[in-house]
């Protein structure tokens, strides 16, 4: 009577292995290597200019009180991705708040301009014109107006 093994016993397994190049330790090192590939990605798509729309909304967008925004000076809608300046009393302009140059989203309004965090690039709290590169193009305009004490947002 002849007797078949069923696998190969450890040995024989690992001795065939040798010379194909991937073993467990390879496979999870390249397993670590395209994570960290893809969480570099993201990081950077973070921080595109290619992405779409600079508009976050489409449509009328309340935003708070006007008292909310000094003259002089701005407040920063991250969720509207918009930015509110009052340049004089009363006058109110909008723009939007995704930086020109890496498309990054503006974080304050100091000492007249819109400041963008990612690498220094500020704007003009007036016009939304460059006041400071590396960004060379103004932030986009947006419509803005006040009803019953609120500002208002469009496209």
């Amino acid at each position: 009577m002849t007797q078949f093994d069923a696998a190969p016993a450890p040995a024989q397994e690992t001795a065939a292995c040798e010379g194909c190049g991937t073993d467990r330790r390879g496979l999870l090192r390249g397993a670590a290597a395209v994570g960290v590939a893809g969480v570099a990605g993201l990081a950077l798509a973070a921080c595109s200019s290619s992405s779409g729309s600079t508009n976050a909304a489409s449509g009328p967008t309340t935003l708070g009180p006007t008292s909310d925004v000094p003259v002089g000076g701005g407040k920063v809608y991250k969720d509207e991705k918009v930015v509110v300046t009052q340049p004089t009393s009363g006058r109110f302009k909008a723009f939007s708040a995704v930086c020109t140059h890496a498309g990054c989203l503006v974080d304050g309004v100091q000492d007249g301009t819109i400041q963008c965090p990612c690498h220094g690039s500020q704007f003009k709290i007036a016009d939304g014109s460059v006041a400071n590169g590396p960004a060379t193009s103004a932030l986009p305009a947006r419509t803005v107006a006040v009803q019953n004490g609120k500002l208002v947002v469009t496209a």
